[in-house]
């Protein structure tokens, strides 16, 4: 959440593809609390780990789009372009996303567990996007 509204913040204009993009992660991330549930319910069996999986992964494959659009749209020297950068957080999690699915039919403590080396990954401020902010600032 906080990534989104700070994204959004540094955009200065938006269209019809921006909402729908939006949406569309948004949508995304409205299923997080029901395959959580089911997860719950389930006490962690493999069906309920691996549809979790594939909601975050459409989670960060929609946040790529929505940053991609926005990107595009406020063009390659926008601040939210310096900030995202070559987005290698995004990519590395897509691809735990991936192994994580795969290994909820193998080892479903091992698939959790690289669903929080992701939220890790993300709680774990990134310094050279606020360098990339401030040093353009000056």
């Amino acid at each position: 959440w906080n990534n989104h509204h700070h994204m959004l913040h540094v955009v200065e204009k938006i269209n019809g593809s921006v909402l729908w993009a939006n949406l569309h992660f948004l949508f995304w991330l409205s299923l997080i609390p029901f395959t959580t549930a089911w997860m719950g319910e389930n006490h962690f069996t493999k069906w309920p780990v691996a549809l979790y999986g594939v909601v975050l992964i459409m989670s960060a494959v929609a946040y790529i789009i929505l940053a991609t659009i926005l990107i595009k749209r406020e063009g390659k020297d926008s601040k939210l372009s310096r900030a995202v950068g070559n987005d290698r957080k995004g990519k590395v999690s897509v691809v735990m996303y991936f192994a994580a699915i795969g290994m909820a039919f193998v080892s479903t403590a091992v698939s959790l567990l690289l669903y929080l080396s992701v939220a890790i990954i993300w709680f774990i401020p990134d310094r050279r996007i606020e360098k990339a902010l401030t040093s353009h600032e000056k």
